[in-house]
C-alpha cells in the first residue's frame, strides 16, 4: 500500500507544478491519477480531492468543484480549504446563501482568517438583498396566483397574469416560492377545464421550467400529478398544445439524464444510472401509449418523436429495453395503419404517422450493433407479421403490406428480409391482380418501396411491370398514380446514366408528364399529388426530364406548394426531386487512369449527359430558387429523419454555391434552419448545411444573417469544417466566414476561443496552400481583437514570430493580414516586440515591409516600426545600428498624397528615436550606446 501513496504523492506534486505553470487540464489529470492511487478516507485522498477541486475552479467547472470539496468534507469536517473552494463554486453558480453559509463556517473555525472577511461581508449583503427580493417575488406571486386561477377576470388579465407567472418561474427563487404555494396542484385543476390556448399553453410552460435542470423539483412535480397526467396533456388536436407537452416530457427526461436541447449535448451516465427507475416508467408509459387507440393522431405522432429523440446509444440509449417490452409491435402497429381507410380496429393517425413510424423503427434498428440484438429486432418483426397472416381475413393481409411498405422505408435490411421471405412477394403480387382497390393501392406501394436496388429492380422488372402497366389503365386515380410511380422507379433504377434506359427511349419523358398532370392538377387531392412528385423523383435523375421539369412553372411551383403544406409524407419526393435538379447527390470522382483501366476490361463506363453540365445545372439552381423553393425547404426541415435532413442541407448547400442566391436564402429563414441541420444527423448531411452557412457568411453581414444569439450558435459548425477530413474549399469558406465573424464583437470571439478555434485555424498556417494560409491569416488579425489572443501570442512560443516571417510570403493578402496582425501585437505588447527581433531575418524582414511597393502593406511596416521603437531604447539602438534609419528618411520624403500617413508615421519614428537620444539630427554631437563599450570590452574578455 506504501509503494501506491508514494506514487499517488509524485502525482500530486506534477500536479502542483501544472497548476502553477496554469496548465490546469494537466493538473486535474495528475490529480485524478493520484485519487485513484489514495488510501480510501485518508488525509492524503482529503487533498488530492482538495487540490483537483482548486483546479477545476480555474476551468470553471463549478459542479465538480462542489462534489470534490464534498468529497474532502467527508474525511476532514470544517476543512477551511474546501469549504473555501465550496464556497466559491456555489457563489459562481449563484446559490449566495449555500456560499454565505460556507463562508460563515469559514469564519467560526478560524475567526482570524483576514481573506474570509470581505467575501463573508459580501455575501452577507447580497443575502439580505435576495432575502429582500423573495419577499417581493413572494407577493408577485401571490398576486399572479389570484388572478391568473379566477376565471371570473377577464381574459387579457388572466393571460397576462400566466405570463408574468412564466417569467418568475425561471428565476429560482421565483420557482421555489410558486413551488411552495401549490402551483403544481392549481395547474392540474385548471388544465381540466381551460379553453383558453394560452393560457393553457402557458401553464405547461410553467411546469417546463420548474422541471427544467432540477431533478429534485422534477421528482416532486412528478409525485403530485403522476406520469399519467403528461400524456392527458399531450393528447390534443390543438399543435401549439402538443408541442408544450412535448416539450415538457423532453425537459424531464433531460433533468433526469443530464441531458441539454442544445445539439451534440450527451446524456450524464452517473445521473442516468441514478434515476434509471424514473426514466424506465416514463419511456415505458410513452411506449405503451404508442397504440393507444382513443389518442389523437398529433399526439401520437409525438410520442413516438420522444421515443425516437431518447432511444438512440447517443443519448438515451433505450432502444434494446424498448425492443424487449415489445415496443416494435407497438410501433409496426402505426405502420400497419391506413389514414384514408378505417378499420374497426383503427387508431387515429395524421398523414406523417406512418413516415415518423418507419423513422423511429429505423432509428431503433441503428442501435441494433450487434449480431444478437439484429436477431431479436427481426424475430419480432416476424412474430408480428406471422401474427397477423394466421387470420386470413383482407384486413390481416392489407396491414401487413402497408407495415412492409414502412420497414422498406425506415430500416430497410429489415424490410428486404421480410419481403425475400418465402410467399410474402408473391402474395403481394397477387393483391396486385385483383379487383379490390384498397389491395391494388397497398401492393404498389409496397412494389415500389421493395424496388430498391438494382438486384430488386431487376426482380420487379421481370414479375411486377406487366402488373403495373395494368393498374395503370385503372380509372381510379390512387391506384393509377401509385402504379405510375412503381413504373416511374422501375425505369430510373440506371440513375444519371445516360448510357442505361431499361425502357423504350422517350418512355421516361411520357411517365414524367404524367407525374406532371397528376402534380398540377388542383382537383387531386395532397395524396395524389404526393405519390406523383415521388414519380418524379425517379425520373428526374434523366437530364432530359430535369430540363422540361424545371422550364415548367406550374409544375415547379406545385412541388414548391406541396413541401410548404409540411407534410412529412411528401418529403421524400418533394426533397429527392430538388436534390436531382440541383445534381446535389455525391457524384464519384473519375480518375482518367481508371477510366483507361475500364475501358481495356471493357467494362461499362458511366455517361454524363449535356445537359448536367454546371451552366445547366446553374440555371435550374436559381429558377427553384426565385420560384420560393427556400420557403418549402424549411417548412420540411422539421421532420426527424437524418437522411431526409441531408437530402434538405443539400439543396440548400447547392443554392448558396451560387452567390447571388444566398441573400434569398437568408431572406426566407434558411440561414436559422441550417444551424440545427448542421449540428445534428448524418455526417454528410452535417458538413454540407456547414458549408451552405460558411458560404452565407462569406458574402453577407454576419449580424444580418446571423442576428442576435444565432451569430454563436453558428460557429461550431463553421469550426466543424476545418477538420482533415473536408476539402481545402471547405476549410477555407470555414475560415473566410469565422474571419467575419470574428470581426463582429467580443462576444463572438470568445465563443470561437471557447470552441476551440484558435488552434484549428493556426493548424492552416503551416499549409503549403496559398488560399489556406491566407484565410488563416485573416482570422488571426480578427481574433487578435480579443485580449485572450494576444495573451497566447505572449506566451512561451514563436506564434509572433511566425508571423513575422508570414511578411516575406508572395501573396499580398497573406502579407498584409499578417502586418495587420503584427500591428495590433506590437501596439499593445512590448514583449511581442522583442519577440520579432529574436529570429535571424528580422531586418531583411523589416525592409520587405518598410520598401513594399503595395502603399498599404508599407504603411503598416511603418506602424510596426514605430510600436516596435517606441518607448524601448534597447531596442531602438539595436534597429538604428541598421540602415533603417535611411529608409525611414527616404520614407519621409514621399510626395505621393496617398502616402502621407507613411510619410508622418516615418517622421514620428524617427522623432521618437531622437527624443530617446538614439540617433541625432546632423548638426548635433554624436550620441553612442552608453551600454556599447562595455559589452565590446566584455566580448574581448571572452
Amino acid at each position: 500500500m506504501g509503494v501506491y501513496n508514494e506514487e499517488a504523492e509524485s502525482f500530486k506534486i506534477k500536479g502542483n507544478d501544472a497548476f502553477k505553470n496554469d496548465k490546469y487540464e494537466d493538473a486535474i489529470s495528475f490529480y485524478s491519477k493520484a485519487i485513484n492511487l489514495a488510501e480510501k478516507d485518508s488525509r492524503d485522498m482529503a487533498t488530492y480531492l482538495k487540490n483537483r477541486a482548486a483546479a477545476y475552479l480555474k476551468t470553471n467547472e463549478y459542479n465538480k468543484v462542489i462534489q470534490d470539496c464534498d468529497e474532502s468534507l467527508k474525511i476532514v469536517p470544517e476543512d477551511p480549504k474546501a469549504l473555501f473552494r465550496r464556497s466559491q463554486a456555489l457563489e459562481n453558480l449563484q446559490r449566495y446563501e449555500e456560499a454565505y453559509k460556507d463562508a460563515k463556517a469559514i469564519f467560526t473555525i478560524d475567526p482570524a482568517n483576514k481573506a474570509i472577511q470581505p467575501i463573508l461581508s459580501r455575501l452577507h449583503a447580497v443575502v439580505q438583498e435576495r432575502a429582500r427580493q423573495n419577499a417581493q417575488t413572494s407577493s408577485k406571486v401571490e398576486q399572479m396566483f389570484k388572478l391568473a386561477f379566477d376565471f371570473n377576470e377577464n381574459k387579457e388579465k388572466r393571460e397576462k397574469a400566466m405570463s408574468n407567472l412564466l417569467v418568475l418561474a425561471k428565476e429560482n427563487s421565483g420557482g421555489d416560492i410558486m413551488l411552495k404555494n401549490g402551483i403544481v396542484y392549481k395547474i392540474q385543476q385548471l388544465l381540466k377545464v381551460e379553453k383558453n390556448s394560452d393560457i393553457y399553453c402557458n401553464a405547461v410552460r410553467i411546469i417546463s421550467q420548474l422541471c427544467k435542470r432540477n431533478i429534485d423539483r422534477t421528482k416532486s412535480i412528478i409525485k403530485i400529478v403522476g406520469v399519467p397526467w403528461f400524456l392527458e396533456i399531450i393528447d390534443s388536436d390543438i399543435d401549439e398544445q402538443v408541442n408544450v407537452a412535448q416539450y415538457c416530457i423532453q425537459l424531464i427526461l433531460n433533468s433526469f439524464s443530464g441531458m441539454d436541447n442544445k445539439k451534440d449535448t450527451k446524456p450524464d451516465s452517473k445521473l442516468c444510472e441514478e434515476n434509471k427507475s424514473e426514466i424506465d416508467v416514463l419511456l415505458t408509459c410513452l411506449t405503451y401509449s404508442i397504440t393507444n387507440a382513443v389518442i389523437t393522431g398529433k399526439a401520437r405522432d409525438a410520442i413516438i418523436e420522444l421515443i425516437m429523440r431518447n432511444c438512440h446509444y447517443s443519448t438515451i440509449n433505450w432502444a434494446e429495453r424498448f425492443v424487449e417490452i415489445k415496443g416494435l409491435h407497438r410501433l409496426l402497429q402505426v405502420c400497419s395503419e391506413l389514414e384514408e381507410y378505417k378499420y374497426e380496429s383503427a387508431m387515429n393517425i395524421t398523414l406523417s404517422s406512418r413516415t415518423i413510424a418507419a423513422a423511429c423503427l429505423a432509428r431503433i434498428y441503428e442501435n441494433m450493433y450487434y449480431d444478437q440484438a439484429r436477431e431479436r429486432f427481426n424475430n419480432q418483426v416476424d412474430e408480428f407479421v406471422k401474427d397477423k397472416l394466421m387470420s386470413p381475413d383482407l384486413e390481416s393481409k392489407v396491414r401487413v403490406t402497408v407495415a412492409i411498405t414502412s420497414l422498406l422505408r425506415g430500416p430497410l435490411d429489415v424490410g428486404n428480409y421480410v419481403i425475400s421471405k418465402e410467399g410474402i412477394l408473391e402474395m403481394i403480387l397477387v393483391m396486385a391482380q385483383t379487383e379490390d382497390l384498397l389491395q391494388q393501392k397497398v401492393a404498389c406501394e409496397c412494389i415500389i418501396a421493395a424496388a430498391s436496388k438494382k438486384d430488386k429492380a431487376r426482380t420487379i422488372i421481370n414479375k411486377g411491370v406487366d402488373i403495373l402497366k395494368k393498374l395503370y389503365v385503372c380509372k381510379i386515380d390512387a391506384v393509377r398514380v401509385r402504379a405510375l410511380v412503381g413504373l416511374c422507379k422501375v425505369g430510373s433504377f440506371g440513375g444519371d446514366d445516360a448510357s442505361i434506359r431499361p425502357f423504350a427511349d422517350g418512355s421516361t419523358k411520357k411517365l414524367a408528364e404524367a407525374c406532371r398532370k397528376f402534380l398540377i392538377n388542383p382537383t387531386k387531392d395532397n395524396d395524389v399529388r404526393k405519390w406523383a412528385a415521388e414519380g418524379l423523383s425517379y425520373l428526374t435523375l434523366d437530364a432530359d426530364v430535369k430540363e422540361a421539369l424545371v422550364e415548367d412553372k406550374a409544375a415547379i411551383q406545385a412541388l414548391i406548394e406541396l413541401a410548404k403544406s409540411g407534410d412529412q409524407s411528401c418529403l421524400y419526393g418533394v426533397v429527392t426531386t430538388l436534390v436531382n435538379l440541383c445534381n446535389a447527390y455525391d457524384k464519384q470522382e473519375v480518375l482518367p487512369e481508371m477510366l483507361e483501366l475500364a475501358k481495356f476490361a471493357k467494362h461499362h463506363i458511366p455517361e454524363e449527359h449535356e445537359l448536367d453540365d454546371p451552366d445547366f445545372i446553374n440555371k435550374r439552381i436559381t429558377v427553384l430558387t426565385k420560384a420560393g423553393v427556400t420557403s418549402g425547404l424549411v417548412a420540411l426541415c422539421k421532420t426527424e429523419s437524418d437522411n431526409s435532413r441531408e437530402l434538405i442541407a443539400r439543396v440548400f448547400n447547392a443554392i448558396c454555391g451560387l452567390q447571388e442566391l444566398r441573400g434569398i436564402v437568408v431572406q426566407q429563414g434558411g440561414a436559422k434552419v441550417l444551424i440545427p441541420l448542421s449540428l445534428e444527423g448524418t455526417l454528410k448531411g452535417k458538413k454540407q448545411a456547414a458549408q451552405a452557412l460558411a458560404r452565407i457568411g462569406i458574402t453577407i453581414n454576419p449580424e444580418v444573417a446571423f442576428p442576435g444569439q444565432r451569430n454563436l450558435e453558428v460557429v461550431r459548425p463553421l469550426l466543424s469544417l476545418l477538420h482533415p477530413d473536408c476539402t481545402a474549399l471547405e476549410n477555407f469558406e470555414s475560415m473566410m466566414a469565422l474571419c467575419n465573424l470574428a470581426g463582429m464583437n467580443e462576444t463572438t470571439r470568445n465563443r470561437i476561443l471557447k470552441e476551440g478555434g484558435l488552434a484549428k485555424i493556426e493548424h492552416y498556417l503551416y499549409e503549403d496552400h496559398m488560399m489556406l494560409l491566407r484565410a488563416a491569416t485573416q482570422c488571426i488579425c480578427n481574433l487578435l481583437q480579443s485580449d485572450d489572443v494576444i495573451k497566447t501570442f505572449e506566451g512561451n512560443n514563436d506564434k509572433t514570430k511566425f508571423l513575422y516571417l508570414l511578411c516575406q510570403e508572395e501573396d499580398v493578402d497573406t502579407v498584409l493580414a499578417a502586418a495587420g496582425a503584427l500591428c495590433i501585437l506590437t501596439s499593445v505588447s512590448k514583449i511581442c516586440c522583442r519577440k520579432l527581433l529574436d529570429i535571424q531575418p528580422w531586418l531583411e524582414t523589416l525592409r520587405c515591409l518598410l520598401a513594399n511597393p503595395d502603399k498599404e502593406i508599407q504603411y503598416r511596416g511603418t506602424y510596426i516600426l514605430y510600436n516596435i521603437i517606441n518607448g524601448d531604447k534597447d531596442i531602438a539602438f539595436k534597429i538604428f545600428e541598421t540602415d533603417v534609419m535611411e529608409i525611414l528618411m527616404a520614407l519621409t520624403k514621399l510626395q505621393e498624397p496617398e502616402l502621407e500617413r507613411t510619410k508622418q508615421l516615418a517622421q514620428k519614428s524617427l522623432n521618437a528615436a531622437e527624443k530617446m537620444g538614439v540617433i541625432r539630427k546632423p548638426d548635433e554631437a554624436p550620441m553612442m550606446d552608453p551600454f556599447a563599450e562595455v559589452e565590446d570590452e566584455e566580448d574581448q574578455d571572452n
